[in-house]
């Protein structure tokens, strides 16, 4: 059971709790162990739309695959609320020192960067609050217009309703493309790519369409990317030609139903690289016949 907390600040706004909650509140309904909490440092808590939450004041004992969120606050600028005791600040410091990973929305960045989490690490928040929050933490890199940045397992997205697209990233980087794109749409909503930055999986960036019927194959392909896929079997599953499934596809996500395959296996396989595997073991995890493959196809996506 991973548990996900929320520490909740005065004056914080609604849609950077729920949509987040909302997010891994469907992904526990899809069958992953996700228990939501919610701490503050007084019991009643009010938000910016007038409606008052109430949260625990004790904190939970976190683990290290355990995720704390700061959702962000209504604020002209960072220094006129959000305040924090020293404590808390340090439990934001001692969950990521543990190996935790620590995540922000909007105004919630200036906590990670009071708790000394953003010196040296590239992070984002609201474009309205960009240049403050460079200005107060010189030793981070901000970078502008973009939906979320990670850094070494901290988290920061711009705001309101770009913590839905933060935490659909984290449970797709978790449970991969298929129960992200599920979890996306049980809520009706784009799992949109991150901008420019390419830390959005290649489900997030090819999902932006309405076509239900390239949803579909994307669902299939998704589920299955380390399979042999032929074209025929994906266009009988949607229910249309070969022909018509290649051209609604590549119009909706730019690619072929094939190119996108790869992309999930080249992303994975970075993943695992990431994580220690070597190139070999990755490349046939996967579904590469050997790491040439693998290296191939990586070094074409780089040109």
């Amino acid at each position: 059971m991973t548990r996900v907390l929320f520490l909740l600040v005065p004056q914080l706004h609604l849609l950077d709790l729920a949509g987040p909650a909302q997010v891994f509140s469907a992904a526990a309904d899809l069958g992953h162990g996700y228990e939501i909490d919610y701490v503050s440092e007084q019991e009643d808590v009010p938000t910016a739309q007038g409606v008052t939450l109430r949260a625990r004041t004790d904190w939970p004992e976190l683990r290290p695959d355990d995720l704390l969120v700061v959702p962000g606050w209504r604020s002209r600028t960072l220094r006129q609320a959000g305040e924090m005791t020293a404590a808390t600040l340090d439990r934001l410091t001692a969950h990521h020192a543990a190996g935790g990973t620590v995540a922000s929305i909007c105004a919630g960045a200036d906590a990670l960067g009071r708790a000394g989490l953003l010196d040296g690490r590239r992070c984002t928040t609201h474009h309205d609050l960009q240049d403050e929050l460079a200005r107060r933490y010189p030793r981070a890199t901000v970078v502008r217009d973009v939906l979320y940045v990670m850094d070494d397992r901290v988290v920061s997205s711009a705001g309101i309703a770009s913590g839905i697209d933060l935490a659909l990233h984290l449970i797709a980087v978790r449970h991969g493309p298929y129960d992200a794109a599920r979890v996306a749409r049980t809520m009706v909503v784009y799992a949109r790519r991150n901008g420019d930055e390419q830390q959005a999986s290649a489900m997030l960036r090819h999902r932006a369409h309405l076509s239900d019927a390239v949803h579909r194959a994307q669902d299939l392909i998704d589920a299955r990317y380390g399979e042999r896929l032929a074209l025929a079997e994906l266009a009988g599953a949607v229910g249309v030609s070969e022909r018509t499934l290649t051209r609604r596809f590549t119009a909706a996500t730019g690619l072929t139903p094939l190119r996108y395959q790869q992309e999930l296996r080249i992303e994975r396989a970075e993943h695992l690289i990431a994580q220690g595997a070597t190139a070999e073991a990755a490349a046939r995890t996967v579904g590469f016949q050997d790491a040439r493959m693998l290296r191939r196809l990586r070094a074409r996506e780089s040109d």
